[in-house]
């Protein structure tokens, strides 16, 4: 069995703690935001600087979508589903199943 060096042991702990604090790191960057969609539903999506993914609460649900090809340019993120679309333009789009595709706009406060 080979043994770790005590700086290495001390190494490995320092990266591990670092790493669950990456959340913590870049809050001020994070952006959320909620949208109403012209079906009358919302969402709130999040996307943080250091994930390539789009946190959104929907339909009394969570759903964690991965980014994925976009051949049309912009950004589509989908699982399950669930896709939200982001054109270059900045239009929102959002398809749930069983429903069809629904165009969003943010939903600024009052």
């Amino acid at each position: 069995m080979r043994m770790l060096k005590p700086g290495n042991v001390l190494l490995t702990l320092a990266a591990a703690g670092l790493i669950g604090l990456a959340p913590a790191f870049g809050q001020n960057t994070t952006s959320v935001r909620t949208y109403r969609c012209a079906d009358g539903s919302q969402f709130i999506v999040a996307f943080y600087p250091w994930d390539s993914r789009a946190f959104v609460q929907i339909d009394g649900g969570e759903v964690t979508l991965p980014r994925r090809l976009a051949l049309w340019g912009g950004q589509r993120y989908s699982r399950g589903g669930v896709t939200l679309r982001i054109s270059k333009t900045g239009r929102i789009s959002v398809k749930r199943p069983l429903r069809p595709e629904t165009a969003c706009e943010l939903n600024e406060p009052q």
